[in-house]
């Protein structure tokens, strides 16, 4: 736990972009730490989160109950299963039943949390409580939770991104180690592909942009790519590493067989979240993936023999072998909320406290999002899940950056990855500048 010094009077499929209608005239609170209200008197605040399955709930609860324990006099009432969109109307409305403190699964609103004026400033609640966000998150973390300098929201444990392999179909292939740069993953893929036709017995990896957390924004983050420049324009067109990631995507398609046979076999496989995932089933033998697939892959298949490394960097990056792509739950207080005090006392406790932070992590097996909770004896894990540690925790792992109008850039990047992948679209350069443009004109109307 970070140190805490007393005051002188803080997861995950590519999730879809929720559509947020955040109203700048909606922001009535505080912008900073100007809160009044008193903390140590017995209060009630509304906290609205996301999760909806029995042993989130469980979890959630089990994480309200620490609090309240250690914080007797405040009390705090619970609204689950709530989108963005709900969340976001609750806000602007306001009122006795809104939220004090919302938790969300989607990162890529961050900026519109912030740049509306919806949730409140963080940053002189960490001042005024002595906690050094930046010592206390990992990097990546830290940096997908705020905007423009805005640190509206708090990080509230992680996904991070990796590669499952089928240790079986590796030895059968004569493939000894897990690839750590695209030219090894690239050879490994066509080892692991077993045609059968017009299909496939095996395919080694399914890299369409269609298919199972294969997104854009997971490819690239091995290339560390600049989505936005200085002066705030799409840096697509001009950084070589959308280039590179684009290219690496289309030579993986062209060589397993093409988009159209791609296609088609995928349309045979089973979906993201059920149980005949191809993973599990076999039908493919790596896969690009989050720290849940695990557990998922082992209650389908317990007899899997799964592998799990990072995934791949450019060939000439393989010193930074171990980073990878990073996300995960936020949460944040109401800036128009009236108890903003004690809003950040459950807020400092659940994305700062080691002890409730780790505790969260085993309930629910995602990643924590302290360095503290990351380097805990106290967590609980098959030994490969800390391969996904490793990745939370590498200075060099990335995000998508928050952006005015929330992931819509990130949109408007995977649509231009559809064509490209399929060939409606053949130039590259022209294709990147004219997304790059249609990514400026869009912050530019969201302004």
């Amino acid at each position: 736990m970070p140190e805490v010094i007393p005051c002188a009077a803080r997861k995950a499929a590519f999730a879809a972009v929720a559509s947020l209608a955040l109203l700048t005239t909606a922001c009535t609170g505080q912008s900073g730490s100007g809160a009044t209200d008193d903390a140590s008197k017995d209060t009630t605040i509304n906290f609205w989160h996301a999760w909806s399955a029995p042993n989130e709930v469980k979890a959630v609860n089990t994480l309200i109950a620490g609090f309240e324990k250690a914080h007797p006099n405040i009390h705090v009432h619970v609204v689950g299963d709530m989108t963005d969109d709900k969340i976001n109307q609750a806000l602007r409305s306001g009122g006795d039943t809104a939220p004090d403190v919302i938790s969300s699964f989607t990162t890529n609103n961050v900026g519109k949390f912030c740049s509306s004026g919806a949730l409140v400033d963080l940053n002189p609640f960490f001042k005024k409580s002595g906690i050094d966000a930046a010592a206390t998150f990992p990097k990546t973390m830290n940096e997908y939770t705020q905007f423009d300098g805005d640190r509206c929201t708090v990080p509230l444990l992680g996904d991070a991104y990796g590669l499952y392999y089928n240790k079986m179909e590796f030895k059968k292939a004569g493939i000894t180690s897990p690839p750590k740069t695209w030219s090894e993953f690239e050879a490994d893929a066509k080892k692991l592909t077993i045609p059968d036709g017009d299909s496939y017995k095996q395919l080694g990896f399914m890299p369409d942009y269609h298919g199972w957390e294969t997104t854009t924004e997971h490819y690239f983050a091995q290339f560390s790519p600049t989505y936005f420049g200085k002066d705030g324009k799409s840096d697509v067109a001009k950084d070589p590493a959308f280039a590179q990631g684009f290219g690496l995507q289309k030579r993986l398609v062209d060589e397993l067989g093409g988009f159209q046979k791609l296609e088609k076999y995928r349309s045979t496989l089973g979906d993201e979240w059920g149980t005949k995932h191809p993973f599990h089933t076999g039908q493919v033998a790596m896969q690009l993936d989050g720290e849940w697939r695990l557990g998922m892959a082992l209650a389908a298949q317990p007899n899997l023999d799964i592998g799990v490394a990072p995934l791949p960097v450019p060939d000439d990056r393989v010193a930074q072998y171990g980073k990878g792509y990073i996300t995960g739950t936020i949460a944040g207080i109401a800036a128009a909320g009236h108890k903003q005090n004690a809003a950040w006392e459950f807020v400092k406790y659940i994305s700062t406290d080691t002890d409730a932070v780790v505790g969260f992590s085993n309930d629910l097996h995602n990643v924590p999002s302290t360095l503290a909770a990351l380097k805990s004896p106290k967590l609980r894990y098959d030994p490969r899940f800390k391969t996904f540690l490793d990745i939370a925790a590498d200075p060099n792992s990335t995000t998508s950056p928050a952006s005015v109008n929330g992931g819509q850039y990130l949109v408007t990047i995977q649509q231009f990855g559809y064509d490209y992948e399929s060939g409606k679209v053949t130039d590259l350069k022209a294709g990147l500048r004219k997304t790059a443009a249609q990514i400026d004109t869009d912050i530019a109307q969201a302004k």
